[in-house]
């Protein structure tokens, strides 16, 4: 498979500055600070230590009177709360230019665009119908273990999505990315129980570019990757211009869906480069600032 965080991704990710505008409650009380950048020292609350947090910011009074660890939220400086799952399902390795190289990328962009924002970062992998959460990131400081995290995260097996983030508990109200190849029923439930959650949701379609511009030719069998079931299929043009209709029908309804619902929807292509993954697919969150 080819380097997921290579030379190119990292140049490009230095020369990436962009915000994510987005309204939200975080932490105990209050909303996601001001885009002013003022140096604003008026104090506004406290939440608990996490790790990854400034220790000049823990506050020691509280320490003695509580025994744990809080640092102090000024008004300029609450947090906003993001989610980023991952579908690593079996699914999401298929192509020449792999759905699990292009979903790591961009879901290693979107901790950068975060992190460097000063907000808090969960990153979660949903695999075999279960999440797995790498604890909280804040700070730029913690970039290099969130990408090794994603870089590491195992593809295979079977997925159910809606029973994956169930597992997930989620604390505050926050935006929510969910990468996936959108090959489950249970999209539906899935973006109805984030938004159930007080989540503004952002779903990332990934296919690749076998999927959707088949050049296949001949008898073929094909293998369900996930449940191992087959069809054999001749591949010719009336195949072809069939297999195109239903794909877009897939197209439409997933993005009908997100509509639906309020989710925002962008669908990429894993051959797509860095430059478009970044400044093109993801320019559509963020403004440049």
């Amino acid at each position: 498979m080819e380097q997921i965080f290579n030379t190119e991704f990292y140049e490009k990710l230095h020369t990436l500055r962009m915000s994510i505008a987005l309204t939200m409650a975080s932490g105990q009380a209050g909303g996601r600070k001001s885009n002013s950048k003022g140096n604003s020292v008026e104090f506004s609350d406290f939440r608990e230590y996490m790790l990854g947090d400034d220790i000049r910011r823990i506050d020691w009074n509280a320490y003695g009177r509580f025994d744990k660890l809080f640092v102090k939220l000024f008004m300029e400086e609450k947090e906003g709360v993001f989610q980023v799952f991952i579908d690593c399902s079996e699914s999401m390795k298929f192509g020449e230019k792999s759905k699990e190289v292009c979903a790591k990328r961009i879901a290693g962009a979107l901790s950068y665009i975060v992190l460097e924002n000063g907000d808090r970062l969960y990153i979660n992998t949903l695999k075999d119908s279960h999440v797995v959460t790498a604890g909280s990131y804040s700070g730029m400081q913690s970039f290099i273990r969130c990408i090794k995290f994603i870089e590491e995260a195992p593809m295979g097996g079977s997925n159910d999505l809606f029973k994956s983030i169930k597992e997930k508990e989620f604390k505050n109200r926050g935006l929510s990315f969910l990468i996936t190849d959108g090959y489950t029923d249970e999209l539906d439930d899935t973006i109805k129980y984030l938004k159930y959650k007080k989540q503004d949701v952002v779903v990332i379609h990934v296919l690749s570019e076998e999927e959707v511009n088949p050049r296949y030719e001949g008898t073929l069998n094909l293998l369900d990757s996930e449940d191992m079931g087959s069809l054999r299929v001749s591949f010719n043009a009336t195949a072809i211009r069939t297999y195109k209709e239903s794909l877009n029908r897939f197209l439409n309804e997933t993005e009908n869906l997100c509509k639906k619902y309020s989710a925002t929807y962008i669908r990429v292509n894993s051959s797509d480069s860095c430059d478009s993954l970044f400044f093109s697919s993801l320019a559509k969150l963020a403004k440049k600032v």
